[in-house]
């Protein structure tokens, strides 16, 4: 029987959720590359926690040098994403929303950085940044939704034609109309 889950019904337990709950909307082109950006940053949060989580305790040089190749390209996807962001129309920037996306993504970008740099100095605080890693992707990913949806709440809003009172003249309008009607 198929399953009549509905978006509202929708849970998210995993990176990779957060990844196909973005692709699986309907929206506009510009909400739709936001959607992809976001949905890619999610992919690549998942990867690198799914290769930190199951890397042996005591890792091999090779886990060792995955992890850190991971986390240098965590590093990278963010600083991507937030590129693309700030190139963002003027639309999104006009929402409150950006400001808190924004600056959860500079935590993010942030927590990535010291994560790889941890791992390429095998600072025993590896661990620790790696905790930080999860909880700010988990902060910055609800953020990036929520913008989303402001956004397309917005532009729904938007896009239904209002009952506009017939336009009247002003003052200086109905002078110009009198005076080009003067001149014929």
């Amino acid at each position: 029987m198929p399953s009549t889950r509905t978006r509202s019904q929708f849970t998210v337990q995993s990176f990779g959720d957060v990844s196909r709950f973005l692709r699986s909307g309907v929206a506009d082109e510009d909400s739709r590359q936001l959607r992809d950006s976001i949905g890619a940053l999610a992919q690549r949060i998942d990867e690198a926690i799914r290769v930190r989580r199951t890397a042996p305790v005591k890792a091999a040089a090779a886990d060792t040098a995955e992890i850190t190749r991971q986390a240098a390209e965590l590093a990278k996807c963010v600083r991507e994403h937030q590129f693309f962001v700030t190139g963002l129309g003027s639309a999104w920037h006009a929402l409150y929303e950006m400001g808190a996306y924004q600056s959860a993504l500079r935590g993010l970008r942030r927590a990535a950085d010291a994560w790889h740099a941890a791992l390429v100095e095998r600072t025993p605080k590896e661990s620790a940044a790696f905790d930080r890693i999860e909880l700010t992707a988990w902060r910055t990913l609800g953020e990036g939704l929520m913008l989303i949806d402001m956004y397309e709440q917005s532009e729904s809003a938007h896009s239904e034609p209002a009952d506009a009172p017939p336009v009247r003249p002003v003052g200086w309008q109905r002078v110009l109309a009198w005076l080009r009607g003067s001149r014929r």
